[in-house]
């Protein structure tokens, strides 16, 4: 009785219910087809398409990178990437794997943890030279801050005081936005500072363009996850994809190794 397609006199498109009946038959068809490769001569091989939602930054950045590989390793698997800040539903939107960069709320879904995700802020050495150095976070909210839209809190920073407990700085924003790359740009002219993500602004950091500031000080750390809804048959596909992500990023993450940041908690 569900409405799967609308006609009009010069088009026929799906529903949104029509969509996602496609988007999930489509799935039951590439694990049927994988089904039937597992039994056949080829066992081994991976086939059919992986949807994968990420961040946009971490997207491009470490992601791409990871699928590219991937695909050498496994080249009849293809992916359908959703690269957006937003946090999708994977069950609504038909996601196999996620990739989540925060404190995890309990959830139906599965979680493996991939990388600890630390922060720093910093600024151009340009900016610094004008305005000034920030000798304690309180002196943050002196300067032009440039602020991450998306956080549950814009414009309050937090730290870690020397008994590990969080506390909190209210800044001045000068510019929002909901892109960490552009926001990292911006601090790279010269615009104000910048609480980022390690992932965003390490080569920032390494090539001198952007120098952190309030060294001493420690800013809390989340981790990155991969996420998968909980299903009584896991794809082939989902379990290797996963298992080469936890791998790739094990250890101390390729984006921290040559920098000297203080511990996070």
């Amino acid at each position: 009785g569900a409405e799967l397609l609308r006609r009009t006199t010069r088009r026929l498109h799906l529903t949104d219910s029509g969509r996602a009946y496609y988007d999930r038959a489509r799935r039951i068809l590439a694990d049927l087809a994988e089904a039937e490769q597992a039994v056949s001569n080829e066992q081994g091989a991976l086939r059919g398409e992986l949807r994968v939602a990420a961040p946009l930054s971490f997207g491009i950045g470490h992601l791409q990178p990871a699928v590219q590989d991937f695909q050498v390793r496994h080249p009849e698997v293809t992916f359908d990437l959703d690269l957006d800040d937003r946090q999708v539903d994977l069950v609504k939107e038909g996601v196999d794997v996620a990739v989540r960069i925060a404190d995890l709320a309990d959830s139906s879904l599965v979680a493996r943890r991939l990388a600890p995700i630390r922060h720093t802020v910093c600024a151009s050495p340009e900016y610094l030279a004008r305005h000034g150095v920030p000798e304690c976070p309180e002196e943050l909210a002196d300067h032009r801050a440039l602020v991450y839209s998306n956080s549950h809190h814009p414009g309050i920073w937090t730290y870690l005081d020397g008994e590990g407990r969080r506390q909190r700085v209210q800044v001045n924003p000068c510019l929002r936005a909901n892109n960490g790359d552009f926001l990292r740009e911006a601090a790279r002219a010269g615009e104000g500072i910048l609480f980022s993500p390690l992932f965003i602004v390490h080569r920032a950091l390494a090539a001198g363009t952007l120098v952190p500031v309030l060294g001493h000080v420690r800013w809390p750390s989340v981790a990155a996850y991969a996420v998968y809804p909980r299903t009584r048959h896991l794809s082939a596909r989902v379990r290797t994809f996963v298992d080469f992500l936890a791998e790739r990023f094990a250890g101390t993450p390729y984006w921290e190794r040559d920098l000297e940041i203080p511990d996070g908690d």
